[in-house]
């Protein structure tokens, strides 16, 4: 997800590292913090795959700085992934909203409808954080207090993702 959250900021405009690093922190938050560690070893992948072009501009003080955009290729791959999006990116939350995130930059309405789609079909296949017998554990049948909560939270949020993605659906006229 990190390498579609790269894609996806710099499709929007050239960033420098830092301020790159920033607006992926403002999306995955707390959840999955976001080192150096990991964001420029990602960056340099996609230069080196010719996704993204790095250049040295002078800084604002003595530093020089990066400043990173997407090259041609790079747009291309970051509208296939996604049109395309892996299961994981549907079905977990997390990649979900990075996915949603930038899914408005598929220029195709039937396109963003499909993956819209996808993730509807998910919702709608009865799940459970706690399964007896292969069958999901309702609230209704939940005896923990704590467990009950998890599932009242889950239940309402995936109503109101359910009741938005019908109303996208129909606006995008799928």
């Amino acid at each position: 997800m990190l390498e579609l959250s790269i894609l996806g900021f710099l499709y929007e405009k050239p960033l420098h590292g830092y301020e790159l690093k920033e607006r992926i922190q403002g999306l995955s938050g707390h959840v999955r913090p976001v080192s150096d560690g990991a964001l420029y070893p990602a960056i340099t992948r996609l230069v080196k795959g010719g996704l993204v072009d790095s250049r040295t501009e002078p800084g604002a003080s003595a530093a020089p700085r990066r400043t990173l955009s997407l090259t041609p290729e790079g747009r291309r791959e970051l509208l296939a992934r996604l049109r395309e999006p892996k299961d994981a990116e549907i079905t977990d939350g997390q990649r979900w909203f990075t996915l949603l995130a930038f899914l408005g930059h598929l220029p195709d309405r039937a396109d963003q409808a499909a993956v819209l789609r996808r993730r509807q079909e998910f919702l709608l296949t009865p799940a459970s954080f706690f399964y007896e017998d292969g069958t999901a554990v309702s609230v209704e049948r939940e005896p923990d207090l704590f467990r009950q909560g998890m599932l009242r939270i889950a239940r309402a949020t995936g109503n109101e993702e359910k009741a938005w993605l019908a109303e996208a659906l129909e606006l995008l006229g799928a």
